[in-house]
């Protein structure tokens, strides 16, 4: 039986249907998305599906964004067909996007205008660890705008860190989570291609790093999907390489910012870069392997 409390989830792609779909087994959820496709799976998970964004949100408790920056938040929320006008005074828009922290202060002042607070809560864990609730989400908002996210933020999170009381918060501790994201999955894919160079079997090197101090969290979750990518036609795609583009341009423009040297960043933004100019931007992030070994060496 689903809960009186509504979530209108903008975006049913590859993260918004798997989202929405755990979200809808105790909540109701409404859904939108321009691809006709994605609509049609998402009724068929038992998700109300409307045919704008704003029939969407109407009434709704809470809004789940996924978007891409900053100027693609603006446009949904405040453009000609902006949902922030529908919004009832005291919903709460949930942003569970990366797009850095210089588009939050103007979000956050022109929502209040309508009563509706922001709740930054980037969050990480792909698709499939989405559709069992189990992402890892860090949220900067205010105590009340957290109170009343949390019957959605709560069946999403496995972990569920609190960064500070003010919209922003959030998105500053992704930064630095993308950092090392970013680092550790050019630096696995680099391991990988000197195996190979060396003439190891890339499969049992993959098995004797994660054994041992080398191993980390990225190294195990990307490792097999940058063997896929390196020795087959490409990995699924769970997260594309320009996101990396993205997340990466965002540390950069941080840490400058703050005068804060990151050379290693740099270097990783460099690979992506160079990944997205060889037309691997569509690509899963573990074919930036390809970028420092077209082709495989050992048979």
């Amino acid at each position: 039986m689903t809960s009186t409390y509504t979530v209108t989830v903008l975006g049913l792609g590859a993260m918004g249907l798997p989202m929405a779909t755990r979200l809808a087994s105790q909540l109701t959820v409404h859904g939108f998305d321009i691809a006709e496709p994605r609509l049609q799976l998402a009724a068929d998970a038992g998700i109300a599906t409307f045919g704008t964004a704003r029939e969407a949100a109407k009434g709704a408790d809470a809004v789940l964004l996924a978007v891409r920056n900053g100027e693609q938040l603006n446009d949904v929320l405040f453009g000609d067909q902006g949902v922030a006008a529908v919004l009832e005074p005291g919903a709460v828009v949930i942003l569970g996007s990366t797009v850095g922290t210089d588009a939050i202060p103007a979000t956050v002042e022109k929502l209040a205008a309508f009563g509706v607070d922001l709740v930054d809560a980037p969050l990480s864990g792909g698709p499939k660890r989405a559709g069992e609730g189990d992402l890892l989400i860090v949220v900067g908002a205010s105590p009340e705008a957290r109170a009343k996210a949390a019957p959605a933020l709560e069946l999403l999170a496995s972990t569920l860190t609190v960064v500070g009381d003010k919209p922003g918060d959030g998105q500053a501790l992704k930064t630095v989570n993308q950092l090392l994201c970013g680092v550790h999955i050019a630096a696995a894919a680099e391991a990988l291609a000197l195996a190979d160079a060396l003439g190891l079997d890339q499969a049992k090197t993959l098995a004797a790093l994660e054994a041992g101090a080398a191993g980390s969290f990225m190294l195990s979750n990307r490792g097999p999907r940058i063997l896929e990518a390196y020795d087959q036609d490409g990995a699924e795609v769970l997260s594309r390489l320009d996101i990396f583009v993205k997340d990466m341009g965002i540390v950069g423009k941080a840490t400058r910012a703050a005068g804060l040297a990151a050379p290693v960043a740099a270097a990783a933004e460099q690979l992506y870069l160079l990944g997205q100019a060889q037309g691997l931007a569509a690509s899963d992030d573990s074919a930036v392997i390809k970028v420092v070994a077209p082709t495989k060496r050992t048979k």
